[in-house]
Order: C-alpha cells, then sequence, then structure tokens
C-alpha cells in the first residue's frame, strides 16, 4: 500500500500540518522535527502525490487582510505582525481597508472564490451571510460567523470587570460605560455587559451609552453621553478611538482627571498614538495576529482549526485613574 501524509505523520509523531510544512520547505518548523518527519518520509519511502503538488500550484501564496480603516492604531499594528506572520508561511498580505463599505468586504470573497487569494481575515462591522463563506478560508477577530468560521478575540468580560473593580477601589461611585456597538454578533459585546452585571451586583446607577456608529463619529456619541451623564466619576471607555475623543471632550468641560473623573479605556497603550498616558486593557495584539494567521493558513490546507480562540489582556496603569 502506498504510504500516505498520515502515515508520515504518525511514523514522526507530529500532525499532518507540520509535514506538510516540512514539504513546501517552510521556515516554521523547528530542526529536530524537521529531521524527524524527513527520516519518516525516508524510511517509508514517501514523497508528495501529483494531486497535492498541483493543488499547491494552484495557490497564489496571498492572503488578504480586511480592516474597516487603515489610520487606526490597532489595525496597523495588526497589520504589522499579521504581514511578519505570513512571511514565515512563504505568503504575502494583501492589505485591504474597506472604507465601512460592504461592497469591498463581498469583492474580497469573490476573489477568494476566483482563486486570486488564498483566504482572508475578516475585521468588519457588517452582516454576512454565512453561506457567503462555504469553501472560504476565513478567519475573524472579535466578530463571529458561524462554525465554519474561526475567530480570536481577547478575554472582554473579565478585562472589563478589573477595570471597573480598580476605578470602584479607588472611590468612584457612579460609573459610566461609553461604546461602540458592533452590528454583528461579537465578543466586544462582552464589555457592556461586565459593566451591566458588576453594576447590579454593586447596587450601583447603570450610566451607559452604546451606540452603533462608524469610525470617525465618536464625537457624536460622546457629546450624548456628556449631556446625559455629566456627573459621574468615572467612566469605562470600550474602544481607543472613542477614549481620545471622549478624553480630550472631558478636559475642556472643564473635568480635572483623575480627580474629578477616572477613565479607563479598553485599548490605548499606542505610546506614538496617544494624546495622554491612559490606563487602559491591553489587547495582546501580536499574539492575535499571529494566531489568526495560523489559523487561517490550517483553513487553507483544509485541517481541522478550533473556532474561538481567547486570549489575555493585560491592565496597564496610567494617569487617567487614581493611584
Amino acid at each position: 500500500m502506498t504510504p500516505t501524509i498520515k502515515d508520515v505523520a504518525k511514523r514522526a509523531g507530529v500532525g499532518i500540518g507540520t509535514v506538510s510544512r516540512v514539504i513546501n520547505n517552510q521556515k516554521a518548523v523547528g530542526d529536530k522535527t524537521r529531521t524527524k518527519v524527513l527520516g519518516a518520509m525516508k524510511e517509508l519511502n514517501y514523497s508528495p502525490n501529483n494531486m497535492a503538488s498541483q493543488l499547491r500550484k494552484n495557490r497564489t501564496k496571498i492572503i488578504a487582510l480586511l480592516v474597516p480603516v487603515i489610520n487606526h492604531p490597532f489595525f496597523s499594528k495588526l497589520a504589522y505582525y499579521v504581514e511578519d506572520e505570513a512571511d514565515k508561511y512563504g505568503y504575502s498580505v494583501l492589505l485591504v481597508s474597506s472604507q465601512q463599505r460592504v461592497e469591498k468586504e463581498k469583492e474580497i470573497i469573490n476573489r477568494i472564490r476566483r482563486r486570486k487569494v488564498d483566504g482572508a481575515v475578516f475585521v468588519t462591522h457588517f452582516m454576512h451571510d454565512e453561506e457567503m463563506f462555504k469553501n472560504c478560508p476565513i478567519v475573524s477577530i472579535d466578530r463571529t460567523f458561524g462554525e465554519n468560521v474561526p475567530y480570536v478575540t481577547s478575554d472582554n468580560y473579565e478585562a472589563t470587570k478589573t477595570a471597573l473593580e480598580y476605578m470602584i477601589e479607588r472611590g468612584a461611585k457612579r460609573i459610566g460605560f461609553l461604546g461602540s456597538k458592533p452590528l454583528v454578533d461579537s465578543e466586544v459585546m462582552y464589555r457592556e455587559k461586565a459593566y451591566v452585571d458588576l453594576m447590579n451586583e454593586k447596587n450601583m446607577p447603570i450610566c451607559s451609552v452604546n451606540e452603533v456608529i462608524l469610525h470617525g463619529e465618536e464625537e457624536l456619541i460622546v457629546n450624548d453621553f456628556m449631556e446625559k451623564y455629566s456627573d459621574v466619576d468615572g467612566v469605562f471607555v470600550s474602544g481607543y478611538s472613542l477614549s481620545q475623543v471622549f478624553y480630550k471632550r472631558a478636559v475642556e468641560s472643564g473635568k480635572k482627571i483623575p480627580d474629578d473623573l477616572q477613565i479607563v479605556s479598553y485599548d490605548g497603550e499606542f505610546t506614538q498614538w496617544s494624546i495622554n498616558d491612559v490606563t487602559c486593557v491591553e489587547q495582546p495584539v501580536e499574539e492575535m495576529a499571529r494566531n489568526i494567521v495560523n489559523l487561517l493558513i490550517k483553513k487553507i490546507r483544509g485541517e481541522d482549526t478550533q473556532t474561538r480562540t481567547v486570549l489575555k489582556t493585560r491592565f496597564v496603569l496610567g494617569s487617567t485613574t487614581k493611584k
């Protein structure tokens, strides 16, 4: 019987994906593992079949990274590490800014179907029919599109609760929540849930503004929040851009930060971008990027993937909360 790639993987004690990487001479395999795989191939007299070779020839070695906007520090940092990780697999990255237009996102899906790109990392604020993603290698950040689309997220609920409890321990009695609500099912929604749950648990008032907005419209809901809840002494802001706009508006209104008002942002540790040293929940952007690329490569190769990957955040103290 002709040996298969499964036989090689079993003999070498590794996964099928590792054997595939060795066959394709990719860098992301240690020397010791590579030697074991090559030894198993030699022992079994295994060589890649013609069909597998043909499939490799049909690949473009290009993946798309689709983000709503490019001029945002989170997406810029994400793109840097996605490109770095993809390069380890011999892939180039096509960076696409949807400019918040759903048509541009649909075009990327069509490119995958037409084999113009091999797969895509999708960061989207729009709804898409799950059927559109059928047989399309796609991964996402935060957004859920069903079992066929793996996604990577951070510990939104736990991280938000930690940040809120920090402000409460430092005297905050009336804490607000300011967020930009996604249009799609997203783990980001757990941030508001954590806020509501904790306020109820502590018998504290709920002062929340969480609306659907596009990037660039942050000032609209910041003004709405300031009009409704001018007397809060703490605010959890669900997003970097929103926190920057809110901080500036709060200072302009005469608030002394953090004496009058404590602020924590989900994201914010982007030193070269920030207008202030903000206390924040820092997402592991590099780890997220490398995880989504690894998941996407597995999808492209037809390997099994887990649907949900949750990564730990870090609580970073700045000047916007009391010590």
